[in-house]
């Protein structure tokens, strides 16, 4: 399985591997989830809420309407603005670049 910060630096897929930002990864791949929404990472706070099971959706959605001129109405627009709605299965390596 992908790693949390694997998930979250994630810039795109090539075959069964995931294609990772190693200077994304290393300025924020050990912040919490609100840590990356405060920080204005709305992508990667998406990924790291879906990775830990979702919960922290909520207040990531709670921040980026805090922060915007056009509110959304909820998490599954969230997810779907950052195109990001599940822990992708089957990744069998990481490239870092």
């Amino acid at each position: 399985m992908i790693s949390r910060a694997d998930f979250m630096c994630t810039i795109g897929y090539e075959g069964n591997a995931a294609v990772v930002d190693a200077s994304l990864k290393r300025a924020c791949g050990a912040l919490s989830t609100i840590e990356l929404a405060e920080k204005g990472l709305f992508k990667q706070a998406v990924c790291s809420a879906i990775y830990e099971g979702g919960e922290p959706l909520a207040k990531v959605l709670e921040i980026y309407n805090s922060r915007t001129a056009h509110p959304l109405a909820g998490v599954e627009e969230l997810k779907r603005i950052f195109g990001v709605s599940e822990v992708p299965e089957g990744i069998a390596r990481v490239i870092v670049i």
